[in-house]
């Protein structure tokens, strides 16, 4: 009787791992075009050296300026980044995207260079314009099914991993060689952006 009354406990278990195994590919499926939605979003801003260096650019500057705009601006940039990721996604248009994309990185690069102390508010409004355009272009890059939600994660977390870079880089600034030397990429920085603009009216 004990015998039976364990095998008898066991196919409720038995019936739980079937029900489990059965949709397991179709739950795989949904799975990795989630992965893929995300996985693209987190792409998508090192596609680029026009985003690629603008987004350093804003941790090299919350550095040189310090606290609290070191964090400030990199968590402005991606919160208003989102919207306009969004406006994208939406199909609603926004005129001058990359002529905007290439003026952050000529602004910002010239503002590290300068090594221009703002009022937080003031650089919190720069940093969050830029970030309008960067965010249009990732939305309205969206690939063709994949999920629009995990593709916006994707690209705001790839945005903020490229603000700690900057800001790790900009820990330099402490030391006199370390200023002259962000100064340096500032400067790299704001003459890409010339060029980015250059090939956007081209």
């Amino acid at each position: 009787m004990k015998r039976h009354g364990r095998s008898t406990s066991l196919v409720p278990a038995l019936v739980a791992l079937m029900a489990l195994a059965a949709p397991s590919r179709a739950w795989a499926h949904v799975q990795g075009g989630e992965v893929a939605g995300f996985l693209s979003g987190l792409q998508h801003p090192i596609s680029g050296w026009d985003h690629v260096l603008a987004m350093v650019a804003v941790g090299l500057w919350g550095a040189q300026l310090g606290a609290p705009a070191i964090w400030i601006l990199p968590v402005t940039f991606p919160m208003v980044m989102a919207l306009g990721g969004m406006m994208g996604l939406l199909g609603i248009p926004l005129p001058g995207v990359e002529i905007g994309i290439g003026f952050s990185a000529l602004v910002l690069g010239a503002l590290v260079f300068a090594e221009k102390r703002a009022p937080l508010w003031a650089a919190a409004l720069i940093v969050g314009f830029f970030a309008i355009f960067h965010g249009h272009a990732h939305g309205v890059e969206l690939p063709a099914g994949q999920n629009g939600l995990l593709y916006s994660m994707g690209f705001v977390v790839a945005t903020g991993c490229l603000h700690g870079v900057g800001i790790g880089i900009g820990l330099v600034h402490r030391w006199a060689a370390g200023r002259v030397f962000l100064r340096a990429a500032g400067a790299t920085v704001a003459v890409a952006g010339i060029y980015f603009l250059i090939s956007a009216l081209a």
